[in-house]
């Protein structure tokens, strides 16, 4: 399967290669960016190339996934983003991860935006939605740029989750205004 490439003005949106394999790992590693995800643990460079490969077949096996977020002009690596449903999400989320080198500068919301936009173009859903660590203040000021409004608690996987939601009859009345 081909994975699209999405550009923004700032970003390209685009298919995982084990080229990024060191750089995910490097992401992964890093205690900030963990905080939030999984166990909230850095993982090691082995099991962050299993994810990395999870992502990817994400893709083979439902048609949509993840991307690597990169810099248009630097070509630098700067996280991930996109659309996935693993076996025992509550629905299909729309996710973000940038690295901590990279926050506060709006790649999560723009990016996060492009991948909403995608998933609302191409796939047959009412709704995504976002699964929120509920002690991460930034992904949810995220989730609430792009449109999201929280919808309820939830344990999923066996961690407490704040889930947002996107309709996407309020993502089009969104786009209107």
């Amino acid at each position: 399967m081909e994975i699209p490439i999405i550009e923004t003005s700032r970003l390209r949106l685009r298919g995982w290669s084990l080229a990024d394999a060191d750089a995910f790992a490097m992401l992964n590693a890093n205690a900030d960016f963990a905080k939030y995800i999984g166990a909230g643990q850095p993982i090691n460079k082995a099991e962050s190339w299993r994810v990395l490969a999870l992502l990817a077949g994400h893709w083979v096996l439902k048609g949509f996934g993840l991307w690597v977020v990169e810099d248009k002009k630097t070509s630098n690596f700067l996280g991930r983003v996109g659309i996935w449903e693993p076996e025992g999400w509550p629905g299909i989320e729309v996710g973000w991860g940038i690295s901590p080198d990279y926050w506060g500068k709006g790649y999560a919301t723009e990016a996060a935006l492009a991948a909403i936009e995608w998933g609302f173009t191409y796939l047959d859903t009412p709704e995504l939605i976002s699964l929120i660590h509920p002690e991460n203040k930034a992904s949810k000021s995220v989730a609430l740029k792009v449109g999201e409004v929280y919808s309820h608690s939830q344990t999923v996987m066996g961690k407490q989750c704040d889930i947002f939601k996107l309709t996407k009859t309020q993502y089009l009345q969104n786009k209107k205004n």
